[in-house]
């Protein structure tokens, strides 16, 4: 038995001598090998939403989507607004050679020609003062509407040629017409006439007659027996 543990005891020498033998071998070889280049750091790029603006094109789902389409069209907006303030800005008289503004006026089936010019208040209708070729005070109330929104009355002296329609339509046609002259002669009083309705062209027209009844509705009288 002593033997063996003697023997034991050697070969456990042996193999402590061996593992001692080449470490500093590692140890050296280490030294020598070149070092292993780092890996590169791989960052993380966070998506970032794309702004509301790109979303233009996307399908509207819900209200979100809605109000994001809504908001990014509001500056292009803004922008035309601003554009159409400059183009009023740049506007400029229109006058003749005489110093007159001309203008045409519509209104049911009668036109009427006007040219305007500084003046004390003369209003003269196809070779005739106001008051005679408009008998009804509410006509003249009608043609003279354009100088009391705009504050000039007795201002301007008026020549004008009317024809077609009644009198109440050439009384339209006249005041359409002296309205679109006064912004020819002096485009800031645009604003006071526009917002008076003045400068749009009356589109209403007399309907036309139905068959089976005396005008466009009128029907005929009911009879029991």
């Amino acid at each position: 038995m002593a033997k063996k543990d003697d023997d034991a005891k050697a070969e456990d020498a042996k193999v402590d001598a061996k593992k001692e033998k080449k470490a500093p071998a590692k140890k050296a070889a280490a030294k020598k090998a070149p070092a292993k280049a780092k890996k590169p750091v791989e960052v993380e790029v966070k998506k970032t939403k794309a702004p509301k603006a790109a979303v233009k094109d996307a399908p509207i789902k819900d209200l979100k989507d809605l109000k994001d389409a809504v908001t990014s069209e509001a500056p292009k907006a803004k922008e035309v607004i601003s554009e159409e303030v400059a183009e009023e800005k740049k506007r400029e008289p229109k006058l003749d050679k005489l110093g007159r503004s001309y203008a045409t006026g519509r209104r049911k089936d009668a036109v009427a020609r006007v040219w305007l010019k500084p003046g004390k208040g003369a209003v003269i209708v196809n070779g005739r003062d106001q008051t005679i070729y408009f008998a009804r005070q509410t006509q003249r109330l009608i043609l003279n509407q354009p100088f009391l929104i705009s504050d000039k009355v007795g201002h301007f002296d008026v020549m004008c040629t009317v024809k077609g329609g009644g009198l109440s339509g050439q009384a339209g046609a006249v005041r359409h017409g002296i309205s679109r002259a006064l912004e020819n002669f002096d485009p800031e009083l645009r604003p006071a006439l526009k917002k008076a309705g003045m400068l749009t062209r009356d589109a209403r027209t007399v309907e036309r007659k139905k068959i089976g009844k005396h005008k466009a509705r009128r029907s005929k009288q009911w009879a029991k027996r």
